[in-house]
């Protein structure tokens, strides 16, 4: 474990297990921006964050784009602080862009269950885009109760609960710079 999680980690707190590194997570994002501005070299890209976890992954992706972009966010909750999603999606922000005719990209910090994701789609799709395509930082199958396939995945995992790079568990962990399983 590095100096940073020993200083800020009380004895007694869960085991961090490493999933991505700093430097692994870095390369996945440069090569996922270089896809992403080829996929739309002639458009100007709106992208939507979903708030909270994906600001630290939208700020190092969207840097990395070619393309010009305009950002908006929302936030949706539907795990609460419990380490599984209870099912009822809650949207506690709305966007504020106008989505008529124009391309919508989605970026999400993990695709667990599909639930979320497969209602924010549908609902952004009443505001008549051109199209929306949505960008994970990570794809975790473990608990896949829909069927849902995101258009650009960073990383994907069979299981665990992950925490960092603006991942959480009950609003803690997202500072670290790297990716870690979480074991209680």
């Amino acid at each position: 474990m590095n100096d940073h999680l020993q200083q800020s980690a009380p004895s007694s707190a869960p085991e961090l297990i490493p999933v991505l590194s700093k430097e692994a997570i870095h390369q996945k994002v440069v090569h996922l921006a270089r896809r992403i501005s080829s996929d739309y070299p002639n458009e100007h890209l709106l992208v939507i964050a979903v708030l909270k976890g994906a600001f630290i992954f939208l700020s190092d992706l969207i840097r990395q784009l070619s393309i010009p972009v305009e950002i908006d966010f929302i936030q949706l909750s539907s795990y609460g602080d419990n380490d599984t999603s209870c099912g009822d999606i809650l949207f506690c922000t709305n966007i504020s862009a106008d989505l008529k005719g124009k391309a919508v990209l989605v970026v999400e910090d993990i695709i667990d269950t599909g639930l979320t994701m497969t209602q924010l789609v549908k609902y952004l799709h009443l505001f008549e885009p051109k199209s929306v395509r949505v960008c994970t930082l990570i794809d975790k199958t473990e608990r896949r109760e829909i069927s849902f396939e995101a258009d650009y995945v960073c990383h994907t995992v069979k299981s665990g609960f992950l925490v960092g790079y603006g991942l959480d568990y009950a609003e803690k962990y997202r500072n670290l710079p790297a990716i870690y399983d979480l074991k209680f």
